[in-house]
Parts: C-alpha cells; sequence; structure tokens
C-alpha cells in the first residue's frame, strides 16, 4: 500500500510542478508539459511492478500509434476559444474530438492488421 502511495504522490507532484511552472513561464511549462513524462514515469512503474522490459516496448510501441490522434485537443482547444467558446465547454468539445480521433485511428488501423 505504501508503494501505491507514493507512486500517487510522486506522479501529483509532478503535475502540480508543471502547472506552477507554467503558470509563471508558459513556454517551459509548455515543454514539461510536452515532455512525456506521465508516459515516462507509467513505464518506470510498469517495469519496478512487472520487471519486465517488454511490457514497457509493447506499451511505448502502442503510445506512437496514439499520438497523431492526440494532436486533435491541442488544435481543436485553441481554436474553439478564439472563436469566443467559454473554457470548459472549448475543454469538453476537443477532448471529445479527441476521444473520436482516437476511436477512429485505432477503427483504421485495425483494418489494416495493426492491433492495439
Amino acid at each position: 500500500m505504501a508503494y501505491y502511495i507514493l507512486k500517487l504522490i510522486i506522479t501529483a507532484l509532478l503535475i502540480v510542478f508543471i502547472s506552477e511552472i507554467g503558470k509563471r513561464y508558459s513556454l517551459a511549462g509548455a515543454f514539461l508539459a510536452a515532455i512525456p513524462l506521465v508516459s515516462i514515469l507509467a513505464m518506470i512503474w510498469m517495469y519496478i511492478d512487472t520487471q519486465s522490459s517488454q511490457s514497457t516496448v509493447e506499451f511505448s510501441e502502442r503510445i506512437v500509434w496514439l499520438i497523431a490522434p492526440s494532436m486533435t485537443l491541442f488544435i481543436a482547444f485553441p481554436i474553439l476559444i478564439k472563436k469566443g467558446v467559454s473554457f470548459y465547454p472549448s475543454l469538453f468539445i476537443s477532448t471529445a474530438l479527441t476521444i473520436g480521433a482516437y476511436y477512429t485511428v485505432i477503427f483504421i488501423l485495425g483494418k489494416f492488421g495493426v492491433k492495439l
């Protein structure tokens, strides 16, 4: 149980740290957020838990296929805000579009025999 609490604390502190940096220095915050820190932490936790490099390799290979549809959020959100849609509806719509993009990519890849 202590291990899970440690994982939660480290992960939460990282997110809070990035958001605090982002409030003061938007470029530095964006840079830190763009680095796949969550993925890196997830791979570290997976490796510690399983002692298997193979599971982390499979995880990282699947992430590669999902990078392009994740850009939907970062394209749609600022467009919606600039069009006058308020913050929370913009976030909800761009998140929904991103989820749709994920499902579309997974469906299309499945048609080509790529199983995620």
